[in-house]
């Protein structure tokens, strides 16, 4: 008999930084995109922000999609789907920053979508709710980081 396990959903890991927040490396797989929102979830209330996450929720899934669909077809190995790194910080209370970090290195541009195209929307999707945004290129791929605030 062959038995099979299921990946083991990677742990919310605390930042030792001065900004509370949290850390957590996702495999690129579309599942992940579900373990984020969970995250997100998970870490609103702990903050006592629930009143932001339905925003938040948007963004993470958005930027997770995003790596899965794109970061992941980069990676090397076949078999290994690659990584890429979620991170939520509270820097006052009613602020949220958002990090997405992959390995793809593709320069992100902003696409006026086609009309029932099903992509092309993503920055749009993150613009709409955050208060600002912005994609950091890396030697290694790159940050797309996004701040939403519960007064915006």
């Amino acid at each position: 008999m062959t038995t099979t396990t299921s990946p083991r959903t990677p742990a919310l890991q605390p930042l030792t930084g001065p900004v509370p927040g949290y850390a957590q490396t996702l495999p690129l797989y579309t599942s992940s995109v579900a373990v984020a929102r969970m995250s997100v979830c998970t870490t609103l209330a702990c903050w006592g922000l629930e009143s932001m996450t339905d925003d938040v929720v948007l963004v993470v899934s958005e930027l997770v999609t995003n790596a899965v669909q794109h970061a992941r077809p980069v990676c090397p190995q076949p078999d290994e789907p690659g990584r890429c790194r979620l991170t939520l910080e509270c820097p006052e209370q009613g602020t949220v920053w958002v990090s997405v970090a992959d390995p793809s290195g593709r320069r992100i541009a902003r696409r006026k979508p086609v009309e029932g195209a099903e992509s092309g929307r993503g920055l749009a999707v993150v613009d709409a709710p955050a208060s600002r945004w912005l994609v950091q290129p890396s030697r290694t791929g790159e940050t797309v980081w996004a701040e939403l605030r519960a007064d915006a």
